[in-house]
């Protein structure tokens, strides 16, 4: 399919991915949702990206998350959207879900990053500027920020939905108690949090634990959003790719590890190949592959709405979304599982979670 070929989306689309309600909202995320984290940058091909995204819709997936940091260069993976959404995606955009992010450094100086309302607030025009949207569909505080109040970043939230520039908002990388703060003060402004979007994955368990914050009778992230009525969309289930079969016979050169991104050397210690190991090995008995399995793992529970997934290549794609496929486990899978599903160091947003002022 060449770059001006016109799209026309696949009739059956909705077939294939279950859909689940975020939360007490009316929302309804695919169980998996793509990310456009890495490979949607001026370091890919913009046909490679055009193939993936467009192959994503075809199979159900229709919610799209970018953040306006991502890229390389930072913004270039919202500018690409913008140019495959103007192209191939306008005549869909009611049924897409667009969601973007603000919180990590973006520009120079003391307005370019962090959770103040300056911040957030212009980086949220820049991002509605780079796809050419009116609005996003979900619009999230990237991380907490000790430096500002929480009430004014929950403020600046507030007024992306009032101000008709984002019909939701959520947050990414919160603790549990900050989650249950930062809830109260949007319930009050009368524009509830939507949806939580923490990392968790096999490897990295830490929403399924009690608070540190509070002690060992804290909730756990995942018990905080249920009690409050928010979704969850987990980011990095493959623990960064960690948990596929590319890491079990050395470093390939095209890896993130390779590249340096988000996945260092560090990680990949013999006790983490090890439970890796393990954990294909149980994979391949449930005919699954290692991620298609660590993908069905997250959504296990009720209280997680979608698995968001990276992709570098159509066929990456249509393995994870493949997960879709076996969602069930029973109980002697998921004891067998527990064996290997530890923490393995790679959670490298932990600081992110700690509390704000």
């Amino acid at each position: 399919m060449g770059a001006f070929d016109p799209y026309v989306a696949a009739d059956r689309r909705y077939e294939g991915v279950p859909y689940r309600r975020v939360g007490e909202s009316g929302l309804k995320l695919p169980a998996v949702s793509l990310g456009l984290w890495h490979n949607f940058g001026d370091d890919k091909p913009l046909q490679t990206q055009r193939d993936i995204l467009r192959r994503a819709f075809d199979l159900g997936v229709n919610h799209f998350d970018l953040a306006n940091n991502y890229g390389p260069p930072p913004g270039s993976a919202e500018r690409n959207f913008g140019t495959l959404l103007a192209e191939d995606f306008r005549p869909y955009r009611d049924e897409l879900i667009i969601s973007s992010k603000a919180g990590w450094d973006m520009w120079p100086g003391p307005y370019g990053f962090g959770g103040s309302r300056k911040y957030l607030l212009a980086s949220l025009d820049q991002s509605l500027g780079r796809m050419g949207l009116d609005y996003v569909d979900v619009f999230y505080s990237h991380r907490p920020d000790p430096e500002t109040p929480l009430e004014e970043t929950m403020g600046a939230l507030h007024h992306a939905v009032t101000s008709g520039k984002a019909l939701h908002v959520g947050i990414s990388s919160y603790s549990a108690e900050l989650t249950a703060r930062a809830q109260e003060i949007m319930r009050d402004l009368g524009t509830p949090l939507l949806i939580h979007q923490p990392s968790y994955s096999m490897l990295n368990r830490w929403v399924e634990r009690p608070d540190p914050a509070g002690g060992a009778e804290a909730p756990s992230l995942l018990r905080t959003t249920a009690a409050e009525g928010m979704g969850v969309i987990a980011f990095s289930p493959l623990a960064q790719g960690l948990l596929t079969n590319r890491y079990l016979g050395g470093v390939p050169e095209d890896s993130r590890a390779a590249a340096g991104k988000s996945l260092s050397s560090g990680m990949l210690s013999q006790e983490n190949l090890m439970r890796v190991r393990g954990l294909a090995d149980l994979a391949a008995a449930r005919g699954q592959t290692l991620a298609q399995m660590a993908i069905a793992w997250v959504l296990r529970t009720p209280a997680v709405t979608s698995a968001l997934i990276g992709a570098s290549s159509v066929a990456q794609l249509e393995d994870s979304v493949g997960a879709v496929a076996n969602l069930d486990f029973s109980d002697a899978e998921l004891a067998a599982i527990d064996e290997f599903a530890v923490d393995g160091g790679v959670n490298i947003w932990w600081g992110a979670t700690e509390s704000t002022s």
